[in-house]
């Protein structure tokens, strides 16, 4: 049976807030009458979004926190509850990218990358769990279809969605019958920042263009998606374009087709 969630009073964290996947969760939760808490790398992010959203009337609170640091993590997280008296949800949004063939990326750009979005969420995790705990929360998690295939000249990105996949399906399994809920939420290409931020092979923001496949989708479209599944959605995973699943039904029955096609489709990724 679906668990039926009513936001309305309730505090919602998210993690990225500032970038454009974040901001929407923001907005959308906030509608509901959540209060949010934001968590960005970038202060100045965060102070125009907290403007905007007591323009539309939603209590925020925001905390400047790398995420990729576990004391920025547990002190961001500390604040958000002695502000709001608890957590209900915590969104771990927050991620980095790179275009780069494995063999010509420096090792420290898979440290970076999995430090941002596989140790991050486990951090914010951690730090959320007893309140989470207390008040039978949800932690939502935004992977990718790399959490589930593979995706040529992004391999360190792929990896640190396969290993979030990992975690919090293992993690569901202890914390179920503690009433908290784990769900992984993977959205096709997004028109976010992230593309323009995305490391080259040797740690610098790569001006090499992004190729993708399938319909590019708003902040605003995965957001409302990603609410519908937090208020009454008992999928663990939640995969949202009809690419991606596509990917999963083909990459699991004929993988050497899959691999084929998504070369083909990301070739120039991998050219100079």
């Amino acid at each position: 049976m679906a668990v039926r969630r009513d936001f309305n009073g309730k505090a919602v964290v998210i993690t990225g807030a500032a970038g454009g996947l974040g901001s929407a969760f923001a907005r959308r939760f906030g509608k509901a009458g959540a209060k949010i808490g934001l968590l960005d790398v970038s202060a100045g992010g965060i102070q125009s979004l907290a403007r905007e959203l007591d323009g539309l009337g939603v209590e925020n609170t925001g905390f400047v926190c790398d995420i990729s640091r576990a004391e920025e993590c547990r002190a961001a997280i500390t604040g958000v509850v002695e502000r709001f008296g608890g957590i209900d949800l915590l969104i771990n949004n927050a991620g980095i990218t790179h275009r780069s063939a494995f063999r010509d990326t420096d090792v420290e750009v898979f440290r970076t990358v999995m430090n941002v979005n596989y140790f991050g969420s486990l951090y914010c995790a951690k730090a959320a769990l007893e309140s989470l705990i207390q008040r039978k929360g949800l932690i939502i998690v935004i992977s990718s279809v790399a959490g589930f295939s593979p995706l040529l000249g992004r391999s360190g990105y792929a990896a640190s969605k396969h290993a979030l996949h990992g975690l919090f399906d293992s993690i569901r399994t202890e914390l179920k019958h503690m009433g908290v809920d784990v769900r992984i939420v993977c959205p096709g290409f997004t028109a976010t920042g992230i593309a323009t931020k995305a490391l080259g092979a040797d740690g610098q923001i790569t001006t090499h263009p992004q190729s993708t496949f399938g319909r590019i989708s708003r902040p605003d479209e995965v957001a409302e998606a990603v609410f519908r599944s937090a208020s009454h959605g008992n999928r663990r995973l939640v995969v949202l374009s009809g690419v991606g699943r596509l990917t999963r039904v083909v990459h699991k029955i004929w993988p050497g087709l899959y691999e084929r096609l998504m070369a083909r489709s990301l070739a120039s990724e991998l050219k100079r």
